[in-house]
Parts: C-alpha cells; sequence; structure tokens
C-alpha cells in the first residue's frame, strides 16, 4: 500500500499548482480565482524511488454555503486518511487568521506535519521566519510555479516513508462517469464508495476536475474517475474554467477502459446526452448507459420498455449499447454498475479465432452475397481479427472500394448474432489487395 499525502491548505495559495509540478502533469485545474478546486483529487507521484499517492483538496475557508462546509469536510477527511500533510501556505501574504486556524486543527490530528511557504523567491526569505509561530516546525520556502524548494520539501515528506517493495498486479479497471451537468455522477460515485467523495450540491456544475478513486468491490479494483457535466459549446464561454474542465472530461474517455454514460431517467434522451454518447462511440470504447434517478420516474408497466425505445431511437448510431436503470439516491442497483462495466469491458477484449470467423463470414455471404458495383462483385478471401478494445476485424478483399456501407453493417450485424459484443462498438476494416 502506497503512503498517501495530503495537501491542504487556504483557498489560491497554489494547492494545485503544487500537486502539478510534483506529479509532473496537469493533474488539477489551476486559475486565478479562488475555489476552483472542490473536491479532493488523486495522483500516484515518485520522488526519489519513493512512491507515494497524493491528494489535493479544496482550499479550507470559514464560507459558510454548503460547498464551502463540504470542501472544509473533505479535507479533514483528507487529513485522516493520510500518512504525512503538507500544509501549503502564502509567503506573500503572510501568517493569516485562517493559517492559524488550520494548524490547530493540524496539531491536534497528530499525523506528520510538512510545512510548505509557497510564492517565494529570494527577496522573500526573511519573510519565512514567521511562519515559526504556527508551531509546526521548520517551514521550507518554495515556488510551486517555479520548482524551486520543491525537492528538499519532498525529502522531508517523504523522509519517514517505509522500505517499499514492487509488486506486480492486475491493473484496476479505470471506469469513467460522464454526462451532463447534475445527472448524478457524483451522487453515484458516493455510493458506490459509501461516504461522501465528491461533493454534491443542487448546483449544476459543482465537480470541475476528472477526479480518479481507487475503489475496491468483491475483491476486485477499480478506478473510478468523475468527470465534470459537459454542457453544449454555446453554453461555456471560451476562457472559463468550466471549458477546462470539459476537456478534462473527454482526456478521461479516452484514458478510461469502461465508460458510464449517466443520464437522467426522468427526463427525456436530450441533443447534449446523444452528442456525449457520441464522443464515447468514436473514442472506441466499451460503455454502459447509466439511466439515473430512477426513483423518481412514474413508473407503469410500460415504463422500462418506453425508455429502452426512446434510446434505441435517439442513440441508433451505437445500436449496441447496453443500460441499467439505477438510483443514487435510494441505492437501487448501484451495486450492479462494475458487473456491468466489466462486462461491457470483457466484450471488448473478447477475440475470435480465425477459423472460427471465417467459419462465420462464409456463412454469412453464402446467405447473401454482395452486390457488384459498376460492373465488377466485391470478393471477400478471408478476415481475421488483429486487435481489441475496440475489436478489430480486417476483411481481406479484391477491392475495397467495391463494400457498400449496408453491406459492411451486414457483416458487422452477422458477427454480433454469433458473438457477445453487446456494450463495445466494432470496427470493420477493408484491405483491397494492393492496399497492404
Amino acid at each position: 500500500m502506497k503512503p498517501t499525502v495530503a495537501i491542504v491548505g487556504r483557498p489560491n495559495v497554489g494547492k494545485s499548482t503544487l500537486i502539478n509540478r510534483i506529479s509532473g502533469r496537469r493533474v488539477a485545474i489551476v486559475d486565478d480565482m479562488p475555489g476552483v478546486t472542490r473536491d479532493k483529487l488523486y495522483a500516484d507521484c515518485d520522488w526519489c524511488g519513493k512512491e507515494f499517492t497524493l491528494i489535493d483538496t479544496g482550499g479550507i475557508d470559514d464560507g459558510a454555503d454548503s460547498i464551502s462546509v463540504s470542501v472544509k469536510r473533505q479535507a479533514m477527511d483528507a487529513v485522516e486518511l493520510s500518512d504525512v500533510v503538507i500544509f501549503v501556505t502564502d509567503v506573500k501574504q503572510g501568517v493569516l487568521s485562517g493559517d492559524r486556524d488550520i494548524a490547530e486543527v493540524l496539531r491536534k490530528s497528530k499525523k506528520p506535519i510538512v510545512l510548505a511557504v509557497n510564492k517565494g523567491d529570494a527577496a522573500s526569505r526573511d519573510n519565512v521566519y514567521d511562519f515559526y509561530s504556527l508551531g509546526l516546525g521548520e517551514p521550507y520556502l518554495i515556488s510551486a510555479a517555479h520548482g524551486s524548494g520543491v525537492g528538499d520539501m519532498l525529502d522531508a515528506v517523504c523522509a519517514d516513508f517505509p522500505a517499499q517493495t514492487s509488486e506486480e498486479g492486475e491493473k484496476p479497471l479505470s471506469i469513467a462517469l460522464v454526462g451532463k451537468p447534475n445527472v448524478g455522477k457524483s451522487s453515484l460515485v458516493n455510493r458506490l464508495l459509501g461516504y461522501e467523495r465528491s461533493i454534491v450540491s443542487d448546483v449544476a456544475g459543482t465537480t470541475r476536475d476528472a477526479i480518479d478513486t481507487p475503489i475496491t468491490v468483491n475483491g476486485k479494483d477499480y478506478i473510478l474517475i468523475d468527470t465534470a457535466g459537459m454542457r453544449r459549446k454555446r453554453e461555456i464561454e471560451s476562457k472559463s474554467v468550466e471549458r477546462y474542465s470539459v476537456v478534462r472530461a473527454i482526456a478521461a474517455i479516452k484514458r478510461a477502459d469502461v465508460v458510464l454514460i449517466v443520464m437522467d431517467a426522468s427526463q427525456p434522451v436530450t441533443e447534449q446526452d446523444e452528442k456525449i454518447a457520441g464522443l464515447v462511440h468514436e473514442e472506441g470504447k466499451p460503455s454502459v448507459v447509466v439511466l439515473n434517478k430512477w426513483d423518481a420516474v412514474e413508473k407503469t408497466a410500460y415504463t422500462a420498455d418506453e425508455k429502452t425505445v426512446e434510446l434505441k431511437e435517439r442513440l441508433a448510431f451505437m445500436s449496441y449499447f447496453t443500460s441499467i436503470t439505477v438510483s443514487a439516491a435510494t441505492g437501487l442497483r448501484v451495486d450492479k454498475l462494475t458487473a456491468a462495466a466489466d462486462a461491457a469491458y470483457a466484450n471488448a477484449t473478447r477475440r475470435i479465432s480465425t477459423g472460427l470467423l471465417n467459419e462465420l463470414v462464409g456463412q454469412a455471404i453464402a446467405a447473401t452475397e454482395p452486390t457488384a458495383r459498376k460492373g465488377r462483385r466485391p470478393k471477400i478471401f478471408y478476415v481475421s481479427q488483429p486487435d481489441v478494445c475496440p475489436p478489430l476485424f480486417v476483411f481481406k478483399v479484391n477491392d475495397a472500394r467495391l463494400i457498400h456501407f449496408s453491406y459492411e453493417r451486414y457483416l458487422e450485424n452477422s458477427i454480433r448474432r454469433a458473438f457477445d459484443f453487446s456494450g463495445t462498438p466494432v470496427r470493420l476494416k477493408f484491405v483491397g489487395r494492393g492496399d497492404d
């Protein structure tokens, strides 16, 4: 188990910049506006051969609104879960009353504390001594933006880490939850975890980063990626924080093994729902359509069938979709989500032997031959499956230009009828004799 290091401090002291510096990549959104980070962000890091998990938390302030209270509670939870705490302050602002309040809480936690005085340069060295008054030991003057002093601080962080042994195990399945704002993605994550990992609010857009959270279900490890809600482009200002959040959500789709496309079951499927599903389809990712808020739907004996028909009409481009109705509020079928993701991933990684594949395609051709185009009839010599995720089937033909898209669809449907590829797109590629 890797040691866990939590980063805490007031808003806008540079915590997210520091986590990006330590991890070596842009894990957290950075903006001059205080309070951009609202949820706990996890990143696996390494310093001089010592591995640890870094937790970036929202800034702790005295705000009385529900989101500020949730941020403070999550930051305190992060301290409880951590082995070491990095307390970040701002040398330019000096020691403020908020810093003293946080320091008092940290002292009571009995956790090892490393005091980082950020935004420092040579001219601010004299000011760093004021931070001894916090009673947390030696302050480390750093610049998260430029990297100065960060190495010495990390030496102190890692000083008491236990010796680590490298273990090669099965890679956890990463599951991204995507959808419009306020469809309940964070609530689903919290329900799966059994505690409030992501902040939940009626305010749309509360989640801004793509947040990775490890979870173990029935002895199997997963990584849940809670993403920001994706609005229509015209509703997002070009330079807003939300625009970068959407970019992160799209990046989360790309790196996920399986995607849960979360929709509000109490509302009709919208154009934006279609577009989000289309992004997942274009990336070739296995997926599950999750109809959340099923408890809020007024039901008849035909409600489930009617919703399935609606999905088939609106998601005609991904006829392979699978769906599940859940309720994050009541917990209805939420425990089935990881099993549904496992099934979709298993189908996406399914390989069919070349012999069996050619037998199937031969039967399909015998039943319905491809039509001639411009006086020439296409001939399919053989087919193979060189890749998975998504499954790729390569057809060797006399001329790829002779294969009509309707016959390509016929061949795909023939493969799907014979083998279970539900929940995953498949790709068909036709290679002519001179195309190798």
